[in-house]
């Protein structure tokens, strides 16, 4: 290498810079190798990566190392594994039923039973009754239910958020918290540690020390260096009390309630539910809380599982979680198998809908049977190629025959799949490539004919306050903006 000072710039030789890209063109096959051989990737991804390695070899090297190397399931098994032999022999005692063709709790779930079959042999996902849900779609309100929940609470509090902003509601919160805490009631707060980065470094402080516990996934030592940036905690759940659980898409911040400076009015959809599930929610959180935590390892004690004191129902209930460690893409599976034993209808509202092949091509043999399929997305974007990735995908759906809506009252942030108004699935999970495989992310999939009535109503009124697209919307797209659609299309299993 041969530096010299000219005027006070110093320039380096080509010898250097042709080093230097010789180094990356190596370390880039060992990876392309890497990807093609060793790693678990889906086809599309492994190309999308190869193609990104090729074309911006030192770039796309130094997005490798932080959104696409896949988690250590070894470096990443807790310490104190969390196990709840009840749940286990449940699910194993129910999918014995199910293969002797016993089990029978109503027609609706004898219909359904191969998907629950699927989820108990997958997820150990045990099939819950006797369950009363409360739909919230705004954010004042689920909050005000949540915080008096919270008030009540006797014995513990467990919740768990991706975002949590240092605002008026999340001081809120945390003050709440803090007082329940101090009262003598056990509160353990997971957070994700990428999603609420903006939070102050005292903002745990009086809760800690109130004996409050918080603790985040995948954290990383060093500020702003996190290699396993790519992989976050996106679920949004609560438990209070054992007998309590609530599940969704809202986070916790201002934004939530009163409406985002530039997106406006947040648009999303939270369950508040009493009943068996609520032991599902239960056992998904101690689970993530070992996994999280080292210094303050969850044992099993039957005072987190009393028994439930609800009405007798026929709404049945199953929790779903998946994540990056899974054998495969649990919820996405569902997804698909729910898509796939439509009839009639089915009702899709997410504000990402970059789906795999999979997801797209049972959506377009569902149309081309003759089922309605509708789905909705914002009007208004909240990352920069989410807009032209969502047309790509929607154009294709619509060119054979799909409703597709962009909701304009605001930011469409729910996350919900309705089929035949009897069964739907509500959660943290999106309609896209992230959710189905990098984050951790949890889902209730249920079967109710009248609370997927009511699902259906919702998605109905959104509709009034809705655009529907038309293919002479994509026609008229500017050249620049089809361009855009086509290389979001392109980059989409990287999103």
């Amino acid at each position: 290498m041969k530096c010299h000072r000219q005027k006070g710039k110093i320039y380096i030789s080509f010898e250097w810079w042709s080093t230097l890209s010789n180094v990356f063109f190596l370390l880039n096959i060992l990876l392309a190798l890497s990807i093609l051989f060793i790693e678990r990737k889906s086809a599309t991804s492994t190309w999308a990566w190869i193609m990104l390695l090729f074309f911006l070899p030192v770039i796309g090297f130094i997005l490798y190392l932080f959104f696409g190397k896949p988690l250590s399931r070894k470096k990443l098994k807790p310490q104190h594994i969390y196990s709840n032999s009840n749940i286990q022999k449940h699910s194993a005692a129910q999918l014995n039923e199910i293969d002797k063709g016993s089990f029978a709790r109503s027609p609706l779930i004898e219909e359904m039973q191969d998907s629950i079959r699927m989820h108990l042999k997958g997820n150990e996902a045990v099939l819950t009754m006797n369950n009363t849900i409360q739909i919230y779609t705004d954010g004042d309100e689920k909050f005000q239910a949540l915080f008096h929940d919270i008030e009540n609470a006797s014995y513990h509090i467990h919740l768990q958020y991706f975002i949590v902003q240092d605002d008026k509601i999340g001081n809120q919160l945390m003050n709440l918290l803090t007082h329940k805490a101090k009262q003598g009631v056990s509160v353990l707060f997971l957070y994700d540690d990428v999603g609420s980065k903006s939070l102050s470094a005292d903002f745990f402080t009086e809760f800690l020390q109130s004996g409050g516990k918080a603790e985040s996934l995948l954290s990383s030592k060093i500020p702003f260096f996190n290699l396993r940036f790519n992989y976050r905690n996106h679920r949004k759940s609560a438990v209070v009390d054992g007998m309590i659980g609530y599940i969704g898409g809202f986070n916790v911040g201002d934004e939530y309630v009163d409406g985002h400076k530039k997106l406006g009015y947040w648009r999303d959809t939270h369950l508040r539910v009493e009943g068996e599930s609520v032991h599902a929610l239960q056992n998904q959180f101690l689970m993530d809380w070992n996994q999280a935590s080292q210094q303050h390892p969850i044992k099993y004690d039957e005072t987190y599982f009393p028994s439930p004191t609800g009405r007798e129902t026929e709404t049945a209930i199953q929790i779903v979680a998946s994540g990056p460690l899974t054998s495969y893409d649990h919820i996405k599976t569902g997804y698909l198998k729910l898509i796939t034993r439509a009839k009639k209808s089915i009702y899709i509202q997410t504000p990402y809908f970059i789906p795999d092949d999979s997801i797209l091509k049972a959506l377009s043999m569902a149309v081309l049977s003759g089922v309605d399929v509708r789905i909705m997305i914002p009007d208004k974007p909240d990352h920069l190629f989410v807009r032209p990735a969502n047309m790509a995908f929607v154009h294709e759906l619509l060119a054979v025959g799909a409703k597709v809506y962009q909701y304009s009252n605001g930011f469409l942030h729910a996350k919900t799949l309705i089929i035949d108004q009897k069964a739907f699935s509500i959660g943290s999970a999106n309609m896209d490539v992230r959710s189905f495989s990098l984050n951790f992310e949890a889902n209730a999939f249920i079967y109710d004919r009248e609370t997927a009535e009511k699902m259906a109503r919702i998605f109905f009124r959104d509709v009034n306050v809705s655009e529907e697209f038309t293919m002479d919307f994509f026609e008229s797209l500017s050249f620049y903006a089809r361009i855009k659609k086509r290389i979001a299309r392109l980059i989409a299993p990287l999103l």
